[in-house]
């Protein structure tokens, strides 16, 4: 069985229970939740069958290979060398983002971030009895630019709070470099500010790009710093579940760690295979999707810059992009576009009900229909 899967190949995902598929009548295109259209990877699969073939399901721990595989992996892509017990085992990338803000923080404390930015990170303030700090981006109609100097003044207004990050930032699709990073990094050092990074798209860079983990561009921050890694985005197996944190200050990993008792559940057992088998043997399936991947977003921003009333972001890093609709002056652009058979994400989930938010990792067969609604929603 080849490793490298058609991802042109149509897969039909409704009556599956698929949330994605399940908000919308079939008629509507999904384009909303961040997971992909594509078929796993063959080995994944074969893994999870060989679990159920066993037919035993009780409660798991990692195998020392995925310590080991994790480890290499690091230290292979950014030079980054942790202990073993730095790694530390989540069910998902947003239940260890909320545990890393109620242990490592106190109520009240100021939460900053950069907005628009993925749903959770907006919903942190509110689940845990913090404050929220949200500082804008800058747009220019066509790139995002990060808010380097705005986020240093917040961060040394609001000592002895919360940095969380999202590397690559979604939805706008930025893969950060350090001339953007460093300052913010630098102070909170210098204000006692805990860093939680989530770098869960940090293997879907495109056009060969190389993410760096914040904690490598400024390496005194490593001992006051959650960094939050899931295969789930990459390998599509978010169903799945799955996940990790690196916390490499003991201190700052048992309060972690303590926080997680008594609501974090269990990581399935059919997680730790997947994640295993995902990072050590599906290196030619992920090259071959971040090829595709490029090639529907070339395919999406040369159609949109032909279409009146819409701009498309520079996308360099996810599947997401991240639509200026403000032109076409719509009183409710989410249901504008349902009602065209286009199911995206509204930009208000976000911060910024300007735009819509698109999933292009998607056969593309299905992205010329996507194109082809939006000129006639448009038109």
């Amino acid at each position: 069985m080849s490793q490298t899967p058609d991802f042109g190949e149509p897969v039909d995902r409704h009556g599956t229970g698929s949330s994605k598929f399940n908000k919308y009548p079939s008629s509507v295109i999904p384009l909303w939740v961040a997971d992909m259209d594509f078929r796993i990877a063959p080995p994944i699969a074969q893994v999870l069958h060989d679990r159920v073939d066993h037919g035993v399901f009780g409660y798991g721990d990692p195998a020392d290979e995925l310590v080991d595989v994790i480890q290499a992996r690091l230290q292979k892509r950014y030079d980054w060398s942790v202990d073993p017990e730095s790694i530390v085992f989540l069910p998902g990338l947003v239940a260890g983002l909320n545990v890393a803000c109620r242990g490592l923080t106190q109520i009240d404390d100021a939460i900053v971030t950069a907005t628009p930015v993925y749903r959770p990170f907006l919903e942190l303030s509110e689940n845990n009895q913090r404050r929220a700090v949200n500082v804008p981006c800058h747009y220019d109609g066509y790139r995002w630019r990060y808010p380097t100097e705005e986020l240093v003044a917040a961060i040394e207004s609001n000592a002895g709070g919360l940095f969380a990050l999202c590397h690559p930032h979604n939805p706008i699709g930025r893969s950060l470099n350090p001339e953007e990073l460093e300052p913010v990094l630098t102070a909170c050092l210098a204000n006692d500010v805990v860093l939680v990074s989530d770098e869960i798209h940090c293997d879907l860079v495109l056009d060969g790009r190389q993410h760096r983990p914040a904690v490598a561009m400024r390496p005194e921050i490593r001992q006051h710093a959650v960094t939050l890694m899931s295969a789930s985005k990459t390998f599509n197996i978010a169903g799945v579940g799955g996940a990790f944190a690196i916390i490499e200050e003991p201190e700052l990993r048992d309060v972690f760690k303590r926080t997680a008792r008594g609501f974090m559940p269990d990581v399935h057992v059919m997680a730790y295979d997947a994640m295993l088998v995902a990072l050590r043997d599906c290196g030619d399936w992920h090259s071959a999707l971040l090829h595709y991947l490029a090639g529907n977003r070339d395919y999406l921003r040369s159609c949109i810059d032909d279409i009146h009333g819409i701009t498309m972001n520079q996308v360099e890093a996810t599947y997401l992009a991240w639509l200026d609709v403000s032109e076409l002056r719509l009183d409710d652009p989410p249901g504008h576009f349902e009602a065209a058979g286009l199911g995206m994400s509204e930009g208000s989930q976000f911060g910024d009900d300007r735009f819509m938010r698109l999933n292009f990792s998607t056969q593309r067969s299905n992205l010329i229909e996507v194109v082809e609604r939006l000129r006639r929603a448009v038109g």
